[in-house]
């Protein structure tokens, strides 16, 4: 509001309202290739509308389309309404300005444009995206994006609910240096939203905890563990910041609902370990389950839905298993270690509590749900936790398909797991080959690594050979190229040659696919890339064998 109006002291540009506004204007209109520029701000300091400022320039400077994205559409309305008062020509209409014989800025949701990358209809020479809150997407997805985007803006709050942008720079730190090793940082400090030092701003902060930060970290000191009660949390302000400090930078989105619920939602359990005094992190989990059988019926038919409850209910409606809701679970809702002490088992030490104070709670299983990427699932299934569904439609605001994943700590809750592990595995290879088709075919080599793998059946082992040696056509022996993925994933790390045979032998993605992945011309070539990568793999097909492969 007034936006139009206002005017601050020390900008000399029109369109700005401060001296660091205009300079991150500059600094956007004058991106040079393979130079990302990763934009910081706190809240209310003009950042969003600062992108919606260059857009007109780069328009006006015979840019034709500018391609825009972020968590969702009402993040980048200031864009839109800065990008539409500078170009009075233009139209904005569902989120696309378009000026007749000048470009366009379009709007696209983090999965539709990962969608569309996946196909080649977006990226490339000459190309631009503009990210905004950067930090509430996943880093493996801004890593693709930066691959193919020549030039690339990341733009994230430091501070708030959007996520937080210095755990997004600790986090994308290392992918920026590698691909891009002259990536820029810039960060607009001046208040437009507020006056300088008004005082409204450090309340609704101290409220909301907006500018809670994780404590220091403090490696090599003993650790301590400690359960806490809701009310005792709420009491001690030092702890409950710490703990709302490392979830908001552990965690891609966090709304005010998530610090009400921490202390008032029942039924929830708080766990954190800390070191010499300070907490260095921190697991929240809640019960769920323990419906009447005729309650659990109700619930399967979509008959009813029972606020919380989120892994029984969807394990119910989506896997078809009643004994979800009868028995009792324990869902991991978050799990955050502080950023500097990460890698060092405090995760895993924290579940393996949680583990046990659930058994001895007379829990039957142990559950959580996440965004499906390898490293995650890497992490739980290391610590004995087995994937039990998958999403078929990737989350809007990340682009990744949720993962749900079980361990079992009674005898019934074994059997529960056991049964749902069986169902998953006998639909996957269906799943992948037509609502799955899409997936990152490095997940579906997480998920092909679970459970064991297929037996060798008669004449497979020649079929191999034939494709990897005798010109056989590689689609006639596809079952045979899927036994050998299933068997090698059993051995991680899996190295990206893998992952491509998966993604052509279970999604079905065509010889254009691998020749785009492996850096070659043509389909002779990617058929010869493929060849090779089965020949390489084929001392696999000699190994011990697994049963449990799913009927054909």
């Amino acid at each position: 509001p007034g936006y139009a109006n206002a005017r601050f002291a020390g900008s000399n540009d029109e369109d700005c309202l401060a001296a660091d506004q205009a300079e991150a204007v500059a600094r956007l209109v004058r991106l040079r290739r393979r130079r990302p520029l990763v934009l910081t701000a706190d809240r209310g300091r003009g950042k969003t509308a600062a992108l919606g400022i260059a857009c007109a320039r780069l328009l006006a400077a015979g840019q034709a389309h500018i391609q825009v994205t972020a968590p969702r559409p009402e993040a980048i309305a200031a864009l839109f309404e800065r990008l539409t008062a500078l170009r009075p020509e233009g139209k904005c209409h569902d989120n696309r300005f378009v000026e007749a014989g000048v470009g366009c800025v379009e709007f696209m949701a983090p999965d539709v444009l990962s969608d569309k990358l996946e196909r080649g209809e977006v990226g490339g020479p000459g190309s631009w995206l503009l990210v905004d809150e950067a930090a509430a997407i996943p880093a493996a997805m801004l890593g693709a994006w930066l691959t193919a985007f020549p030039r690339i803006v990341f733009a994230t709050t430091v501070h708030g609910y959007e996520g937080s942008g210095r755990g997004f720079a600790l986090r994308f730190r290392e992918r920026l240096e590698r691909q891009a090793p002259e990536w820029q940082q810039y960060h607009l400090a001046a208040p437009i939203r507020w006056c300088a030092d008004d005082p409204l701003e450090p309340l609704i902060n101290q409220l909301l905890l907006l500018d809670a930060e994780p404590p220091a970290a403090v490696p090599l000191a003993p650790l301590f563990l400690q359960h806490w009660q809701q009310a005792q949390l709420a009491a001690d302000e030092q702890a409950l910041r710490a703990v709302f400090g490392l979830l908001v930078q552990a965690h891609y989105r966090t709304t005010p609902g998530d610090l009400q619920r921490l202390l008032d939602e029942r039924g929830l359990s708080i766990t954190t370990l800390a070191s010499d005094g300070q907490i260095q992190a921190v697991c929240v989990s809640a019960d769920e389950g323990g419906f009447a059988p005729e309650l659990a019926e109700r619930v399967a038919r979509g008959e009813r839905r029972l606020p919380g409850h989120l892994l029984a209910q969807s394990l119910a409606a989506h896997a078809g298993s009643r004994q979800a809701l009868t028995a009792r679970l324990r869902r991991v809702q978050r799990i955050a270690v502080h950023p500097e002490r990460r890698r060092e088992g405090l995760g895993r030490h924290l579940l393996e509590a949680e583990r046990e104070a659930a058994r001895e709670a007379g829990i039957d299983l142990l559950g959580a749900s996440f965004g499906a990427e390898p490293g995650l699932l890497a992490f739980w299934q290391a610590l004995g936790f087995c994937t039990v569904r998958l999403g078929l439609s990737r989350e809007t605001s990340t682009g990744e398909h949720a993962v749900m994943v079980t361990a079992p700590l009674s005898a019934e809750g074994s059997a529960i797991r056991i049964e749902l592990v069986r169902r998953f595995r006998r639909l996957l290879p269906a799943l992948l080959a037509f609502e799955l088709a899409a997936l990152d075919p490095e997940v579906v080599l997480a998920l092909l690594s679970e459970g064991g793998s297929p037996s060798r059946v008669e004449g497979e082992r020649q079929d191999l050979a034939d494709v990897a040696g005798a010109g056989r056509e590689p689609a006639l022996a596809r079952p045979a190229l899927q036994a050998l993925v299933w068997r090698a994933a059993q051995a991680p790390p899996h190295d990206r040659e893998l992952a491509w045979l998966a993604g052509w032998a279970f999604q079905g993605r065509d010889l254009a696919w691998l020749a785009a992945q492996a850096g070659v011309a043509g389909r002779r070539q990617a058929l010869a890339r493929l060849r090779k990568i089965v020949g390489r793999y084929l001392p696999a097909g000699e190994s011990g064998e697994v049963g449990g492969f799913p009927p054909r």
